[in-house]
Formats: structure tokens, C-alpha cells, sequence
């Protein structure tokens, strides 16, 4: 694959970014494209490894020796369909997947790894550019009917494969617009959301019924989409938020993440939102999660033009090459720094929140913490122990949550009688990903938890392949395993 000396020859290179100063003062992606010379060069870098582990990183088994060769030999076109023989959204991985597949790359055992990502990027927006990628709707109908529920990665996946099935798809979404986490999570400094709306007016036009500002549970029973469609299939995510249960915990200055950033994005987008401005500007901000959303409340509040932005995590520090236990090929929980922490945030590690502070009008002032160490046990879970004579008061105006979720909104799965596993994910085969109750599917998070995008795209694609046997008793569309991985 690409050029045999390649990885020899040539250097990891990935796109560089706007200068800080400069990026912080609008809500605009902010990477430098490289040039397609720089980009062939990097595709060149795919080693002829014999077993590429990149396919076993990947959820969605992208062939990415494949597409690395042909754009190593300038045949965008063809690389662009081979990327979307297994990903129906590669614009949306190229921006926000961590990249598993880069963790497992060969090359990556002792040297830098093939920057799959970016190559993905770049070949997707090739191909838009190009006027490739066009609507492909199926040249015959089943008459079957089917409702999938959620617009987010998931449920457009489903909703795309199914309907190139042939089969009729209505796409419920509770939000004025789809895309879900995509959408009303992601800042637009990751992912412009004209990313979304592209894509979308594909999906409409290859033939696909958005039914937006519909809550199902609540503004339609689930009961009655269960009579009207031949099969439902349930990608709503995982949305209850995580709370931290501790004294001042209700003061006004606590906010869960995802509330600050859905009502920025729609801020931005210019869409109406409910309740008061949650901004930071003049404001200390602490934000309480080391995760991908504590990021992206780090790097909206600096946009905002906070005082300070302070990070919390409860974790100890990771150093940034492989822990001890976590060899290649498996994905290593090391250091990762984002743009967002670039952008001037204080990072804490081995921290914990004991109790918000607030003045008298019940107004968020402050917030008290301790350093925590985790005492460690052969064969037993980890201990996590406060140090004595560690607290300390910070002064903070405004807490974010990022604190992850606990599990699936749980309306639906009620209303139609499904069963829940133990962290309120409804319960789905591992098989065939179908509930307890026949003709009803589920997949992405509010089936296996809170996960990757790359994850939810894999999901859908496997669930809508079930969908298609149950319906027809059998199907044409792929399934991801030994054997069926499409060759372009």
C-alpha cells in the first residue's frame, strides 16, 4: 500500500491551526488545510504491513490501506469510494473521531502513525468539491414502512441505509433541526454545522422524511408509530446528564454542560433557546470533567471572553506516550490535549469537587476542593481517598458539568413495554440488535452507552442490515465481519 519506502521517507505532518489570538474570536473551524502534494505524501506513508490492525481499531472497518493508496497515487475519486463503502459519513469522523484506528496503525509501534484522520477529511471534501458525492436514491420501493427515532449519527446512518433498502424512512427528531449531538453538542469550531445541513439535503433528496420538533413519547405516543410502521428503530443516545451530588449543587452559577453548549450552538446558528443567557464572559469559569466536552466548554467559554477557564479532573495525570498494561494495538488511555486547552485553560489532575459556594442571593461565588489519590489493590477495583490538609477555595462564577451520562431517556422504552439493562441502556441482541418486543431495534448510545461517533455510525449501519432481514428475510445492504467488508 502507498509508496513501499514511504513511511521512511517521509514525516507525520497534520494540518496546523489559526493562530490563537486570532481563532478565539469567532465560532470558525480554525485548521490549515495541507496541500494535496503534503497529502499524497502522508497516504505514501501507509506501510505494506501485511496485517493492517488500523481495520481492527476502526469500528466501522474502514478500508484504510485502500483509500490511503489511492490518494498516495492522486485518485481521489476512487478513494472516495472506498471511504464510503463503509462510512456513510466520513466529514463527520475526519473532524471529531479520536481516531482508534491511528492507536492500532502498525507504523505506530515505534514511530509516528499514519495520520488516517485527516487523510479521510481531505478525501471527503475532495469529493464534495468535486460534485461526487451525489444523492443515490434506490430505484425501487418495498412499501415497508419504518420509523427511526433520533437524528444523530446513529439514526441517520440507519436511516440512510435502510433507505437505500428501498424500504420507507421517517426520521423523528425532537429538536428544530437533525443531527442530534452533532448538532447541538459539537461547537461549531469543531464542525461548521453547514457540514450537517450538506449532507442533509442529500439524505432528503435520495428520498429520506424528516419529522423535526416531534418528541416522541410525549408529542406522539410510541405505541402508535408501532402500529403505523412496519419496524421502529430506536437511536435516541444517551442524554441524562451526570450530576455532582454536593452541598451548593442548585446554586445559580452550576450548569450542566450540555445546557451551555446546545444553547450556544443555537446561539450561534441563530435559533431561539429557553431560558436565561448562560454565558461566561467577565466570569471564572471552572469546568469539572477532563473529557472531549469539558474541551468544548473550555474553548466556547474562552470565546465568550471569560476571566479564567480552569480545568478539573478527578483522574490522575496520564503521561502522554502508552501506559504500563495498554500495549499496541489497544487504545491507551495517555494525555491528550486539545486546541481547546491550548487556548489558555489551567489544567488540575487528581482533583475533587466537595461543595459550591454562593452569596446570599443564591448566586455561585466559589467552590471548595480536595487533591484525591487512588489507592490501588492487586484484583481489586481502585480506592479513591481524599489528602488530608489539601482543601482549597477557588473563586468561580460559573461550574460546568462535563461529567459524561448515566444512561438513556427512558419515555419510549416504557410506553412500549422494552426492557432496560442495569445503566438504563434498553436492551438489544447483540445478534440482531432487536428488543425484547419484535420489529423494534435499537442501536447507538441508548443501546451500548455513551461512546464514539464512529461507534454510533457502526451501530446504525449493523442495526438497518438487521432491520432489512426481519422485514425482507434477507438482505443485500453489508454487515461489518470476516468476510463482507466491501472491496471497491
Amino acid at each position: 500500500m502507498g509508496k513501499i519506502t514511504g513511511f521512511l521517507e517521509f514525516d507525520r505532518k497534520i494540518e496546523e491551526y489559526a493562530p490563537v489570538e486570532t481563532r478565539v474570536k469567532n465560532y470558525k473551524e480554525f485548521t490549515i488545510p495541507l496541500k494535496e502534494s503534503t497529502l499524497k505524501e502522508q497516504g505514501a506513508r501507509c506501510m505494506d504491513c501485511g496485517i493492517p490492525f488500523c481495520h481492527s481499531g476502526c469500528p466501522l472497518g474502514n478500508l484504510i490501506p485502500d483509500f490511503n493508496d489511492a490518494v498516495y497515487r492522486g485518485k481521489w475519486e476512487k478513494a472516495a469510494k472506498i471511504l464510503h463503502a463503509t462510512n456513510n459519513y466520513p466529514e463527520f469522523t475526519g473532524r471529531l473521531c479520536p481516531a482508534p484506528c491511528e492507536e492500532a496503525c502498525v507504523l505506530g509501534i515505534n514511530e509516528d502513525p499514519v495520520t488516517i484522520e485527516n487523510i479521510e477529511k481531505n478525501i471527503v471534501e475532495t469529493a464534495f468539491a468535486n460534485g461526487w458525492i451525489k444523492p443515490e436514491p434506490p430505484k425501487e420501493r418495498t412499501g415497508k414502512k419504518i420509523a427511526v427515532i433520533g437524528s444523530g449519527p446513529s439514526g441517520l446512518a440507519a436511516a440512510q441505509q435502510l433507505n437505500r433498502a428501498g424500504h420507507l424512512v421517517t426520521v423523528f427528531e425532537r429538536d428544530e433541526k437533525p443531527g442530534g449531538l452533532l448538532r447541538y453538542g459539537i461547537p461549531d469550531f469543531k464542525m461548521e454545522k453547514s457540514v450537517i445541513d450538506r449532507r442533509l439535503e442529500i439524505l432528503k433528496e435520495e428520498g429520506i422524511d424528516f419529522q423535526c420538533g416531534v418528541h416522541v413519547g410525549v408529542d406522539v405516543k410510541a405505541d402508535q408509530l408501532k402500529n403505523e410502521y412496519d419496524a421502529l428503530v430506536l437511536c435516541g443516545g444517551a442524554t441524562v446528564r451526570r450530576n455532582l451530588p454536593i452541598k451548593g449543587a442548585d446554586l445559580k452559577g452550576v450548569v450542566q454542560a450540555m445546557d451551555f453548549l446546545g444553547q450556544n450552538n443555537r446561539r450561534v446558528d441563530g435559533l431561539k433557546y429557553q431560558g436565561e443567557d448562560i454565558l461566561s464572559t467577565d466570569k471564572n469559569v471552572i469546568v469539572i470533567g477532563g473529557g472531549d466536552t469539558g474541551s468544548d466548554c473550555i474553548g466556547t467559554s474562552i470565546r465568550h471572553g471569560a476571566l479564567s477557564v480552569t480545568n478539573f479532573e478527578i483522574m490522575s495525570k496520564s503521561t502522554p506516550e502508552r501506559p504500563e498494561g495498554q500495549p499496541w494495538p489497544f487504545w491507551p488511555m495517555r494525555l491528550r490535549t486539545s486546541s481547546s486547552h491550548k487556548e489558555g485553560a489551567e489544567r488540575y489532575f487528581s482533583i475533587s469537587t466537595k461543595e459550591f459556594v454562593g452569596d446570599k442571593d443564591g448566586n455561585l461565588t466559589g467552590l471548595i476542593t480536595t487533591e484525591v489519590e487512588w489507592i490501588k489493590e492487586p484484583g481489586k477495583r481502585p480506592i479513591l481517598k481524599e489528602v488530608e490538609g489539601t482543601e482549597k477555595e477557588w473563586k468561580c462564577e460559573l461550574a460546568l458539568l462535563a461529567l459524561g451520562f448515566t444512561g438513556s431517556e427512558m419515555t419510549i422504552a416504557e410506553q412500549l413495554g422494552l426492557e432496560a439493562d442495569p445503566r438504563t441502556n434498553i436492551k438489544a441482541s447483540e445478534k440482531d440488535y432487536m428488543s425484547n418486543i419484535p420489529g423494534i431495534f435499537v442501536a447507538g448510545d441508548q443501546r451500548r452507552g455513551q461512546s464514539l461517533i464512529v461507534w454510533a455510525i457502526s451501530e446504525g449501519r449493523q442495526a438497518a442490515y438487521h432491520v432489512d432481514t426481519y422485514l425482507m428475510g434477507e438482505s443485500e445492504l453489508p454487515l461489518k465481519g470476516p468476510g463482507d467488508l466491501p472491496r471497491v
